[in-house]
């Protein structure tokens, strides 16, 4: 059984930063697709940040440059780096597995995956 566990959500001023975690056990990080997704109540989930099986890393542009997405193979677990933070970045936040090997790690593509793999989220408020 797979699950992903976040965490490091939290309270946070604008200018400061967090560190979410998302632990994986049942699943192996480096697998597939892995990502960071944000979603406000009513709207769709939209990608944040992926990295691929070769460690390769996208970025949404409002995240670029201050963002930073990795994995530490040996402790089977993502991470989600988030520095200057602004209020817009206010959100729950979800880690995903892929739930099949693909060839692209595109947000639209991953998102429509079958069988995705989801954490229960974290929340992000970032105060003015």
């Amino acid at each position: 059984q797979v699950q992903l566990v976040e965490s490091g959500g939290g309270s946070v001023q604008s200018g400061g930063s967090l560190r979410l975690s998302c632990a994986a056990s049942g699943y192996t990080v480096s697998s597939s697709c892995m990502g960071w997704f944000r979603q406000a109540p009513g709207r769709e989930r939209e990608a944040v940040a992926i990295i691929d099986s070769h460690g390769t890393t996208s970025y949404a542009d409002t995240v670029n440059g201050r963002f930073t997405i990795s994995q530490d193979n040996s402790r089977n677990t993502m991470y989600l780096q988030m520095n200057s933070l602004k209020p817009d970045a206010t959100d729950m936040y979800f880690c995903a597995a892929a739930g099949r090997r693909t060839s692209s790690c595109l947000p639209a593509i991953f998102l429509r995956l079958p069988g995705n793999y989801w954490g229960q989220g974290t929340q992000v408020p970032v105060s003015p």
